[in-house]
């Protein structure tokens, strides 16, 4: 048998064909390996800011201590009154940021914070704790958010036996549900609602 001879130069040139080829797949796998990381990386931070998100809303809560109506002149509700503080292990919350959605039977509105209330607009002011009148920093805290509900309703107010609902959303995305339920009779200038 005739077996063909290498000479040296035909053994280096399979020894510098494997060795680019063997850098080239070096190459590929290292920009692999840094696309994989900067991807886990991106979805690690994503998944954090998610989660953080989350409990926040989870855990920031605003409780309504009490709520009252103001009958005014129109027979019906014409005010109404909520005190509210934060819930024990939330974060500060800044009722300013806040909105509330009004829903009741013939009307749904959505409330930002002002000075005064509006038809599009609530008003807020300290009550206890010696705080801010935006802010609920402390549990002792205390803050009555009014809404002008004469100024939504077409009829004039919420009239006796009426009902609304008031969603609070607070910048964190909690939200906190308050049904409002008018008394058959009404007496007095306030009542609970």
């Amino acid at each position: 048998m005739n077996r063909p001879q290498l000479n040296d130069v035909d053994r280096g040139q399979v020894g510098i064909g494997t060795l680019i080829v063997f850098i080239a797949l070096v190459l590929v796998a290292a920009v692999a390996a840094g696309v994989l990381i900067n991807t886990a990386g991106e979805l690690q931070s994503r998944a954090s800011d998610t989660g953080d998100d989350a409990q926040a809303q989870v855990s920031n809560q605003i409780d309504v201590v009490s709520a009252t109506g103001d009958t005014g002149g129109s027979g019906g509700v014409d005010t109404l009154t909520l005190v509210v503080k934060k819930s024990p292990g939330s974060d500060p919350i800044d009722l300013s940021e806040a909105t509330i959605q009004y829903t009741s039977a013939d009307n749904s509105t959505t409330l930002t914070q002002a000075g005064s209330p509006s038809g599009t607009e609530f008003g807020t002011a300290a009550v206890a704790g010696g705080g801010s009148a935006t802010v609920l920093d402390d549990n002792g805290e205390r803050i009555e958010i009014t809404v002008d509900v004469e100024s939504i309703e077409s009829s004039g107010g919420l009239q006796a036996g009426d009902d609304a609902e008031l969603q609070i959303v607070d910048q964190s995305g909690a939200t906190t549900t308050y049904g409002v339920n008018v008394p058959d009779v009404l007496t007095g200038q306030y009542a609970p609602v």
